[in-house]
């Protein structure tokens, strides 16, 4: 839930459009809950594909962390970008890796995601949780 907007901005803050904020806020749970077709709607109409929440998170960054592969494919189809870190630095890839998220982790790599990208990266996730799986397909990209 964003946080309530000041009435009046300080020179350091943009006023921030209530209306702007609950569409943000709507998107952000469609990315959560996997509503592939109404995210992508969106999208389509002007919503930038890498758009940001408070924490830095994308929708493909909560898409893959929630396991909603169609989703990530969707987004990743409409140009979000696969290494975008978020503000703890870490990456869709290392997410999908920590949640345990394999067809999610597939899609990613397929689409240019770099195991080697963010703190901790993917590599050094799947390393932590014994994914020689995936430290395999990660070499093999």
């Amino acid at each position: 839930m964003p946080e309530p907007t000041p009435e009046k901005p300080t020179p350091d803050e943009p006023a921030h459009d209530p209306e702007m904020l609950q569409l943000a806020a709507k998107v952000f749970d469609l990315a959560r809950h996997g509503d592939t077709d109404t995210l992508a709607a969106y999208v389509d109409a002007g919503v930038p594909v890498n758009l940001t929440n408070d924490k830095g998170d994308s929708l493909l960054m909560l898409a893959a962390y929630h396991g909603h592969p169609d989703v990530v494919r969707s987004l990743l189809e409409r140009g979000a970008d696969p290494n975008r870190t978020n503000d703890r630095g870490q990456t869709p890839l290392a997410g999908a890796v920590f949640k345990g998220e394999e067809e999610i982790v597939r899609i990613l790599v397929a689409h240019g995601a770099d195991p080697a990208a963010g703190a901790p990266s993917a590599i050094e996730t799947a390393t932590v949780f014994d994914r020689k799986d995936l430290m395999e397909l990660f070499q093999g990209r």
